[in-house]
Formats: C-alpha cells, sequence, structure tokens
C-alpha cells in the first residue's frame, strides 16, 4: 500500500511538473506530451481506486461492488472529506473515458484536469495520516 502511495506521489510531482513547463499549446503539437498526460491521469486515478478498495476490503468497510462504492466507503468511515469524495468520485468518468475511449478528449478539456493534481494530493495526505495512526 505504501508503495502504491509513492507511486501516486511521484505521478503527482510529474503531472505538476508538466503543468508548469507545458502550455495547452504545447500539447496540442506534442502528441507524445498528450500521451503523457493522458496516461499519467489514468494511472493515478486507478491507483486512487485501487487503494481505496484495498482500504474498504482490509478494514471491512464493507463489500464494494463498484469503484465509486470504494470511494464512498472511504468517505462515509471518515477516511476522507466529502469534498475530496465526490471530486474522486467524478474522477472515475475520466478514467473510464481514457481507457475505453468513449468520447473522444478534447485536448483541451484534458489539459483542464490538471487541476485534479491537488485532489490527489489531497488524496495522499488523508490516507498517508490515516495509515500512520494504524
Amino acid at each position: 500500500m505504501l508503495e502504491r502511495l509513492q507511486n501516486l506521489e511521484e505521478n503527482i510531482a510529474n503531472l505538476q511538473q508538466m503543468h508548469k513547463t507545458h502550455t495547452l499549446e504545447d500539447m496540442r503539437k506534442n502528441k507524445f506530451d498528450e500521451w503523457a498526460l493522458r496516461y499519467g491521469l489514468f494511472e493515478s486515478i486507478q491507483i486512487i481506486i485501487d487503494l481505496s478498495c484495498h482500504l474498504s476490503a482490509k478494514y471491512n468497510l464493507g463489500v464494494s461492488k463498484t469503484y465509486v462504492e470504494c470511494i464512498e466507503r472511504l468517505e462515509k468511515f471518515d477516511y476522507i472529506d466529502s469534498r475530496l469524495a465526490k471530486r474522486l468520485i467524478a474522477s472515475i468518468g475520466l478514467r473510464n473515458m481514457l481507457i475505453h475511449e468513449y468520447v473522444k478528449i478534447d485536448i483541451e478539456r484534458l489539459y483542464g484536469y490538471l487541476e485534479l493534481i491537488e485532489d490527489f494530493s489531497h488524496f495522499v495526505k488523508a490516507i498517508s495520516e490515516y495509515i500512520e495512526t494504524k
């Protein structure tokens, strides 16, 4: 679990660096950078899902049938606050679009998802604090 949190922290640092050094126009011009953004967001969201479901099972928070339920259980048992839970649940939709390509995601919209980095950081902080108390 700690290794997954460390991976998420590395992803956050990489996404923050990308946000600082790449403009939307840079992303439009370079498909490799767009791919890196897509993969960085996807992998970060997947780590959050994996950790949420793992914690839900490990601490007997109830049986979760969906990714959303895993995050909802963390909220219900005060691992994360409701604002963060809502934003993380919304990010699952982005993950699904990225992995299943339900719709083509406009690069401008994709670049805007870099605002999720703060939510990812809040998740790491909340879960790290919770783990330290166990």
